[in-house]
């Protein structure tokens, strides 16, 4: 098994989907690269809020998600910035009442809100982590 917090040793993708269990991360992940054209990008953060090793995809050096594994479940996050407020907002009210109450709850920051979304299956929230990448790749 591998230590998410040891900084020495960068996981694989693949490593990271042993380690989630739940083969919706490997998923999201393929859905990802083949959608949007871009590679993962396996990152060690720091950050007080999710520290240890974690999966970002960029496309033209934007960052469209990063996801954080857990075991069982991943989080998805997806920073909705000033650019993309008005498109997400407009987006809302054909989203899961899930993804609806992540939104309103979240703290907006800097002109930001940082939404972690909790993802364990194929369902509504992960079609609408897809449509906020969209947005996100819009802009």
């Amino acid at each position: 098994m591998i230590d998410l917090q040891d900084r020495g040793r960068c996981p694989t993708i693949e490593e990271m989907g042993a380690y989630v269990g739940n083969p919706v991360f490997l998923q999201f992940c393929t859905e990802m690269k083949l959608k949007y054209s871009c590679a993962e990008k396996i990152e060690f953060s720091a950050c007080s809020w999710e520290r240890g090793w974690n999966v970002k995809f960029k496309k033209s050096g934007k960052t469209l998600c990063t996801l954080y594994p857990k075991e069982g479940y991943f989080k998805a996050m997806v920073v909705i910035g000033q650019k993309e407020k008005g498109p997400a907002e407009a987006i809302l009210p054909g989203c899961s009442p899930e993804l609806q109450g992540i939104y309103a709850q979240t703290q907006e920051g800097n002109g930001q809100k940082w939404l972690m979304i909790d993802l364990e299956d194929q369902g509504d929230l992960y079609r609408d982590v897809f449509r906020l990448v969209e947005v996100r790749k819009g802009l």
